[in-house]
């Protein structure tokens, strides 16, 4: 998905103790979306909650939209065309409908409710987003992970998944990155990791054992989930820092609830982003812009996708400065 926003919003608290580190519950900061089109007129919304002011990464994780139910009818689904990444890693994951992929390394895929696609960008890759005729709701999120420095210029990648789901006691859990439940994905990241969907029965609860090393987020997709003391409503992403063993979720609707569980250990790179690339100075996004707008070898070609590539949107009249998390 290309990244056509920037612009922050605030947070507000919830919970106690400092940063989980006490026998009190842990501190979640609850960071709130902001709607953002994509594309055109009839251009489908999605809510974004990283990054913004009070919180840039949670692990790696450096971007999440989260969007729909979406009537394809009405909106006329996603329709992204062949755009460029560099430094990171797009993590897909749907709730419902289909996404066909097509990207610079000669992938022609489809994104599918419980499967993983995960593309690495690396030193530059393209691709394409489109909801397929078969979709009548799309819904899901879209994720981007910062490559580490030593990593950032790695080769580019294409990696599916389908993980199995595990069921305790009223509650669903497909882990797509990382270990949690004792399941563990064989999904290559370049830090360590958590991605997981759970589906929470009415009134289910479940009490989860953490990695202390790890900062979490948990982004609510229906449902009011309850995450140690603090409640989130949907749409809303629940931030816990590090130093907890343990974290209860509490399903407090009458209805089925869902979340996406977030997780790794704190990114102290400071990084550069800007529309779909992630650098480490101004310098390196200038020339991931000039490469595409020259239609370099760098990204590649995308085939197949009916239609213009996006170009690049007017750098700022700005040094780009790089981006840290609140300390907060």
């Amino acid at each position: 998905m290309s990244n056509i926003e920037a612009e922050p919003v605030e947070s507000r608290r919830g919970g106690l103790g400092d940063g989980g580190r006490s026998t009190q519950a842990p501190r979640v900061d609850v960071l709130s979306p902001r709607d953002v089109p994509l594309g055109g007129p009839r251009a489908m919304t999605v809510r974004r909650t990283l990054p913004q002011r009070a919180r840039t990464l949670i692990g790696a994780w450096c971007f999440a939209d989260h969007y729909g139910p979406d009537d394809v009818g009405e909106t006329g689904g996603m329709d992204v065309a062949p755009h460029p990444h560099t430094g990171l890693q797009t993590v897909s994951w749907l709730f419902s409908g289909e996404i066909e992929h097509r990207d610079s390394l000669g992938n022609h895929a489809f994104v599918r409710p419980g499967e993983l696609n995960l593309m690495t960008g690396g030193y530059g890759i393209s691709h394409s987003e489109v909801s397929t005729p078969r979709t009548t709701l799309l819904h899901g999120v879209q994720l981007w992970v910062a490559l580490p420095d030593e990593h950032r210029h790695a080769e580019r990648d294409f990696q599916h998944y389908v993980p199995v789901p595990v069921r305790i006691d009223g509650v669903e859990i497909r882990v797509f990155l990382g270990s949690l439940a004792g399941v563990v994905s064989p999904v290559r990241t370049f830090t360590p990791l958590l991605g997981a969907e759970i589906i929470l029965e009415p009134r289910a609860a479940i009490t989860l054992t953490m990695d202390s090393g790890f900062e979490h987020g948990l982004l609510v997709d229906h449902g009011d989930v309850r995450i140690a003391d603090t409640l989130l409503r949907p749409s809303e992403l629940g931030y816990v820092h590090t130093g907890i063993n343990t974290l209860t979720l509490t399903n407090e609707s009458e209805g089925e609830a869902r979340a996406v569980l977030l997780g790794g250990t704190p990114f102290e790179e400071e990084i550069v982003m800007w529309w779909n690339f992630i650098g480490r100075s101004h310098d390196d996004i200038v020339r991931a812009r000039e490469d595409w707008q020259s239609s370099s070898d760098r990204f590649g070609t995308v085939e197949g996708y009916a239609g213009e590539r996006l170009p690049a949107p007017a750098l700022p009249n700005a040094t780009i400065a790089p981006r840290r998390n609140s300390r907060r």
